[in-house]
């Protein structure tokens, strides 16, 4: 199977109020036949995709020990669209850290798509982190001299995977690049460049996209772009995203906002009234 775009995602998107829909039970797959209806509802097929429980995280400065998280037990289903808030120093980068796979907690359950990873070895996190999870990060991370058709096949380069051009090109098709998939960085806007980074987020079919500020380095009207975006993967494809950020707007446009502070989920509710891009 490949994954199938539905469409091009258009420019000059403007926010207008949703119906506030809760997000679980999306299909998970942009593979899924039936996701091209936008806003269906399907069967949730099991149990969350991201199951915290009672995770902390300790550094050790000298004699000091720094409690950044303090036991923090959440679930996240599949389809759902969800922001992650806090000040700084409220652990919401530990935590997008751990959820990333890309740090381990000190004590706790991780279970992510089922599988416990909490305590597996770094190269085991490597293959989870490129199969399972993918990420959107504020600066882009895009190499200088590649065009954005090689920028999204890299995932699938490490991953082993066949028909890696066909692949990359879908996914580019279903952020609307696909008249810059030849260009290299230098050569699109900042608004274009993040856009790649998505392609490349979603082309291995992650289990979640998990995006840390990834408008922070743009102008408002192409962050309502890229929101927008988010938004179609999410409404049409039933892609869980989980954004990372301290910007309300961004926590306006999903349908369920975590706050943390003090390495603790101070409230976790839905969102009243989601703004939708379109």
């Amino acid at each position: 199977m490949s994954m199938r775009a539905t469409g091009r995602i258009g420019d000059g998107a403007t926010g207008r109020r949703g119906d506030g829909a809760s997000g679980a039970g999306f299909t998970p797959s942009p593979l899924d036949p039936h996701a091209s209806s936008p806003g269906r509802p399907v069967a949730s097929s099991g149990g969350p995709v991201i199951r915290l429980r009672g995770i902390t995280k300790v550094y050790r400065m000298g004699s000091v020990a720094v409690h950044a998280l303090r036991g923090i037990s959440l679930d996240v289903y599949r389809g759902e669209m969800i922001a992650i808030m806090g000040p700084s120093g409220s652990g919401k980068s530990t935590l997008m850290n751990i959820i990333g796979c890309l740090d381990q907690p000190t004590g706790g359950s991780y279970e992510l798509d089922g599988v416990e990873v909490s305590q597996l070895a770094d190269d085991e996190l490597a293959k989870v982190r490129n199969r399972r999870i993918g990420f959107v990060f504020q600066s882009f991370n895009l190499l200088p001299r590649l065009p954005a058709l090689r920028q999204v096949e890299l995932p699938l380069i490490y991953a082993g995977a066949d028909d890696r051009r066909t692949r990359a090109t879908t996914a580019l098709e279903l952020v609307g690049l696909t008249d810059r998939m030849h260009h290299r960085p230098t050569e699109l806007s900042g608004g274009q460049q993040q856009r790649v980074a998505i392609a490349r987020a979603l082309v291995n079919q992650p289990s979640l996209i998990l995006a840390d500020e990834p408008t922070g380095a743009l102008d408002s009207q192409t962050s309502l772009e890229i929101i927008g975006i988010f938004q179609q993967l999410n409404r049409e494809h039933g892609i869980t995203v989980v954004f990372v950020t301290h910007e309300h707007d961004i926590a306006e446009h999903t349908r369920r906002t975590i706050h943390l502070r003090d390495g603790l989920v101070v409230s976790d509710g839905p969102v009243a009234n989601p703004r939708v891009v379109g």
